[in-house]
């Protein structure tokens, strides 16, 4: 490249990254809103835990599904379209959801409150909206894959992908932000004074209608809608912004395609057949075992990420003293040392492994697994909530780098050609994990092992997690030049 056409590309290639970025913390924006509306559901309508928890396994199933198949999608068609299409249809079913009660009565007629047949009739079409959101979610992440790849070479994709992957974090952050503290708590009606809603409130959550629980839903009576429309008014802004920031590929603006190695220049890859592409990707991908080695890999991260967030505030709360407000910390500064730890990650990647990122995923899950064993031992000799919290959050700047970096390697060895299916893949096998890190592990901490149980599970997860990563130590880069 000349000097005009490197300073343009590199505009190009920030420019790709940050809009990505942006358009992902808008679909996590219109996903992780759910859960913060759910006890405005449970207290105005009745909607049992069970039927919010089976509407949220079904859908977060979907979700890793629709991600392997949007991945094999990704890798054949305009990432910037894909992405956009993706967050518009989410987009829509957030507004349609925050309308659904009046939906349900304009066009059946029962009136709106938690009568049987409204709540039926509701369920249905929350259910229906919330899956269709999370199958286009799945338009989230794969074409951000193939966009970074095009636009950032093999030797880079460690530190810039690491930047890229704070969009969780800060997607997480921003819903936690506005859904569970501006719109569920400040917003909605006071009906505190309405004797009638206020004990439907109780009977709903079982509780009496002076506990401080029905006083809260009775102050922010129908809170939950706008925590669906307002999010969705964000993302339909974010759905023109992607639009406007994103384009597919550096040839697309005028600029030369990257390529390593013996890698072909995007001008032949171009002309290859479908039957060529598929041929590649299967041999690149569901033939690769470095690709299945860090889909079960990934497995194990996510069985851990996911543990210390479901189930450390509680076992903070019940077995550590600390207070709700401190244990809802938790998750906060668990996702800052994440951001930290993904940071360091991608830096010593490039900079020290030289793009060996195998290498630092196995230093941080041999530190992920010390975290966790210290956390196991502070409790146990009744150290300050304080210091168990910071361990746990140090966990979190471990575990936080194998999630970042694993999307690297299956990059780099599927090749930016197949990038997106090795990471759908992946991507699928991960989610499988909430069967282990929800249910299972709920079922232990239930059972005679209790919390020790799920202790011991977990320094299991660490363990097998590293020990895929050894024989990868002196993997190289990548494989263009297998090309």
């Amino acid at each position: 490249m000349t000097a005009e056409q490197q300073k343009k590309f590199k505009y190009w290639q920030w420019r790709t990254i940050i809009g990505t970025m942006i358009g992902y913390i808008f679909f996590y924006l219109i996903r992780k809103n759910f859960s913060f509306a759910m006890p405005g559901l449970t207290a105005e309508y009745g909607i049992t835990k069970a039927s919010l928890g089976g509407i949220l396994s079904l859908a977060g199933f979907l979700y890793g599904l629709s991600k392997l198949l949007n991945g094999m999608l990704a890798d054949r068609i305009n990432g910037r379209w894909h992405m956009v299409v993706g967050l518009a249809v989410s987009t829509l079913t957030a507004f349609f959801i925050g309308f659904g009660a009046e939906i349900i009565t304009y066009f059946t007629g029962v009136p709106e409150g938690s009568t049987p047949e409204f709540v039926g009739k509701f369920i249905i079409l929350l259910s229906t909206l919330w899956i269709i959101n999370n199958i286009f979610q799945g338009c989230g992440f794969p074409p951000c894959s193939r966009l970074i790849t095009r636009w950032v070479p093999a030797g880079e994709l460690a530190t810039k992908m690491s930047i890229w992957n704070t969009s969780h974090s800060i997607g997480a952050g921003l819903a936690g932000v506005l859904c569970g503290v501006l719109i569920m708590g400040m917003m909605g009606t006071n009906v505190s004074g309405n004797t009638e809603i206020v004990a439907t409130i109780a009977a709903n959550l079982g509780k009496e209608v002076t506990d401080p629980a029905v006083e809260s839903a009775a102050l922010n009576f129908g809170a939950w809608k706008w925590a669906f429309i307002i999010p969705g008014i964000i993302a339909a802004v974010g759905v023109v912004l992607t639009a406007v920031i994103l384009r597919d590929t550096p040839k697309s603006v005028g600029l030369p395609e990257i390529s390593e190695g013996n890698e072909k220049s995007s001008d032949t890859t171009s002309t290859e057949s479908s039957a060529e592409l598929s041929a590649f990707i299967r041999k690149h991908v569901w033939q690769n075992p470095v690709i299945w080695a860090l889909a079960v890999a990934d497995f194990f991260v996510y069985v851990i990420r996911f543990a210390v967030l479901d189930w450390g505030p509680t076992f903070l709360r019940e077995h550590c003293g600390m207070t709700a407000e401190w244990a809802a910390m938790t998750v906060i500064i668990f996702e800052i040392f994440g951001v930290v730890g993904m940071l360091l990650a991608g830096w010593i990647s490039d900079k020290v492994f030289g793009g060996r990122a195998a290498r630092t995923c196995l230093l941080c899950m041999v530190g992920a697994l010390f975290s966790i064993v210290g956390f196991i031992t502070l409790q146990k000799t009744g150290a300050s909530p304080v210091v168990l919290l910071f361990v746990l959050a140090l966990a979190g700047a471990f575990i936080y780098g194998p999630q970042a970096l694993i999307g690297v390697i299956s990059s780099n060895h599927a090749t930016r050609k197949a990038s997106a299916t090795a990471l759908g893949l992946i991507g699928f096998v991960s989610y499988v994990s909430v069967l282990v890190s929800g249910w299972g592990f709920g079922l232990i901490a239930d059972s005679k092992w209790g919390w020790n149980g799920v202790f011991v599970a977990m320094v299991a997860m660490a363990v097998i997690g590293a020990l895929i990563f050894v024989p990868m130590w002196k993997m190289k880069r990548d494989a263009y030049s297998e090309e």
